[in-house]
């Protein structure tokens, strides 16, 4: 992999990954911008004690553009994107308007391909792989930054989940603080330490559901995939390396040759869940991360934690949404249709032939 950085005309880092070593990116950005002014700002609520990020900026970003003018497909004929140069790998970008910035964190964009109608499942693996290669390079990055504490890779697919660019891409939040989801892991993995006599909370759940298999969807030598008992959405997949790591950076050579044939597989398995002639299922695909620094005000070690990937679509039939009424919105008590077994059972039914 050859890894370079550049400069866009408004002064944000653009990043190539390139598969190959004598890959030249001397490209210049022409286009008449002005410096990125946001106007983030990090609240805290009280009652709830977690954080909003208030980033009004972000009213006037690019809302499904006509294809001919996507802003992550590469600069040619004339016409300039965000991407200066007239093909690419992979490319990473900070964010033109960004929910977290400065002092209160950084947001960045992956591009996953410069092929505008593929999907990230269309990747070789080959491709996949240094998709890897670049989430890993931006957490260890940006866990260098003093104002960082956790780092989110993600990717957002489909108009029904709120995308507002087709082309194949993710985000990447560098977090000022510990987000809420993960310090409630946190906590719960604290509480059964205690509880078991030094037991691991995540070594215990991926055991179950190994040693229970009915939920397992497929299983290599470094990687599990299974929809875990209980599961919040129609059809969610976690994925955990079988050696338990806290983050992108601590993957061994070996997990990370196998991750993309795993991974490619759980996507193209999404994207035949609901049969010939539907539209590619809308999806979420978030890696949990450790957060950074001790973790003593939660009780654990940062050693303590499990790396893995939660994938999972809103679509729970053919034709319909899962849709966050009044229990899930208010009160943060989900209800789904769809018994995890039953789920578990459908994405072993549609393997690759």
């Amino acid at each position: 992999m050859k890894k370079t950085s550049v400069q866009l005309a408004d002064g944000r880092e653009l990043i190539y990954f390139d598969a190959r070593d004598d890959a030249v990116r001397d490209a210049v950005d022409p286009r008449p911008l002005e410096a990125v002014s946001t106007t983030s700002e990090i609240r805290h609520d009280p009652l709830l004690g977690d954080a909003v990020a208030i980033a009004s900026h972000r009213q006037t970003r690019i809302h499904h553009p006509p294809a001919d003018a996507c802003p992550l497909c590469p600069s040619h004929d004339g016409r300039h994107s965000e991407i200066p140069a007239p093909d690419y790998d992979v490319a990473v970008f900070e964010n033109r308007f960004p929910s977290l910035a400065g002092d209160s964190g950084r947001c960045e964009v992956v591009c996953f391909t410069s092929d505008h109608d593929a999907s990230f499942a269309d990747l070789t693996e080959e491709q996949a792989a240094l998709v890897l290669e670049a989430w890993t390079d931006r957490t260890a990055e940006l866990a260098g930054l003093p104002e960082v504490k956790q780092v989110f890779c993600f990717e957002n697919r489909g108009a029904e989940i709120g995308v507002t660019l087709g082309h194949p891409h993710g985000q990447i939040y560098a977090y000022p603080f510990t987000t809420p989801r993960t310090a409630l892991m946190l906590r719960s993995l604290a509480a059964h330490t205690e509880a078991t006599g030094g037991r691991n909370l995540f070594d215990d759940v991926v055991a179950r559901e190994r040693a229970e298999g009915k939920r397992v969807v497929l299983e290599g030598r470094h990687w599990v995939a299974f929809v875990p008992y209980a599961a919040h959405w129609p059809y969610e997949v976690h994925l955990y390396p079988q050696r338990r790591v806290p983050d992108l950076r601590a993957l061994d050579d070996a997990a990370r040759a196998e991750f993309p044939q795993i991974y490619l597989e759980l996507l193209r398995r999404f994207d035949r869940i609901f049969g010939p002639g539907e539209p590619p299922t809308p999806y979420i695909a978030a890696w949990h991360q450790a957060p950074f620094g001790p973790l003593e005000d939660f009780g654990v070690d940062r050693q303590d934690f499990a790396l893995h990937l939660e994938l999972f679509t809103i679509r729970r039939t053919s034709g319909k949404l899962k849709f966050l009424a009044g229990s899930e919105s208010g009160m943060n008590v989900f209800i789904n249709d769809v018994p995890p077994e039953a789920a578990a059972e459908r994405l072993r039914e549609v393997a690759s032939k």
